[in-house]
């Protein structure tokens, strides 16, 4: 005599299959893709051998975001997107050129510049005047902040600080205050580059010389010009 209850314990079981292919499907799909670790390493030693001379490079490769749903795929190339610069934390592309679905994602990286440049000897005040005292020469990781690393102490020498550093802080041009070259009113000097020459005159600031920032000049026939400041009373105008 068949039972009345089977066919009821068989759909339970048919369901019970259908969720466990669901729950395996899914985790296929958010998977990492296969491992590129070699092609990505390749990638991103040809890429960082424009490194400053006398640096190494490290960089670690991070995770894709768990909850991507990648669909399986045979071929994945590694490539760096346009207009990246493999500095600090960046990110390469990963594309799946050989499979049902061509996807394309990010993978974060960080890339580690170890070089020689100028650290606080000791702790330094905001505002504080430096001297040849108060900085040294350490190995440092360049590209951990945006700014750039001084390599040279005496580029620092006579600057007030912008903030307070701690002992063995990196001392980048941020942390210095930009100085000001002349005031709006001065005379300056002139100097227009362009491929293979250069003209220099005269002129008045109409705005203060900033380092960092454009400055206005009025040239002796009263036409006004921009340009960068460059030093004490001195615009460099690129043409």
């Amino acid at each position: 005599m068949k039972s009345p209850y089977l066919p009821a314990a068989l759909s339970y079981l048919l369901v019970a299959i259908v969720l466990m292919v669901a729950a395996a499907a899914a985790r296929a799909q958010t998977a990492p893709p296969p491992d590129t670790a070699d092609e990505l390493r390749a990638l991103l030693s040809r890429e960082t051998k424009s490194a400053p001379a006398g640096t190494r490079v490290e960089f670690t490769i991070g995770q894709l975001d768990a909850r991507l749903k990648l669909a399986p795929c045979q071929k994945i190339q590694p490539y760096l997107p346009a207009g990246t610069r493999l500095w600090g934390r960046s990110r390469v592309g990963m594309r799946c050129v050989q499979g049902p679905v061509h996807w394309n994602v990010y993978l974060p990286v960080t890339v580690k510049v170890y070089g020689q440049a100028v650290v606080a000897g000791a702790s330094l005040g905001q505002g504080q005047q430096l001297a040849a005292a108060d900085l040294r020469l350490a190995e440092v990781d360049l590209a951990e902040e945006p700014s750039p690393a001084l390599l040279d102490p005496a580029a620092a020498v006579g600057r007030p600080l912008a903030r307070a550093l701690a002992p063995g802080q990196t001392l980048r041009q941020s942390h210095l205050k930009a100085r000001q070259w002349f005031a709006a009113g001065e005379t300056v000097k002139l100097v227009a580059q362009g491929p293979g020459f250069a003209v220099s005159s005269e002129g008045q600031a109409v705005t203060p010389g900033i380092e960092g920032q454009a400055a206005r000049v009025r040239t002796d026939n009263g036409r006004i010009v921009t340009g960068t400041p460059v030093g004490e009373r001195q615009v460099e105008i690129r043409l």
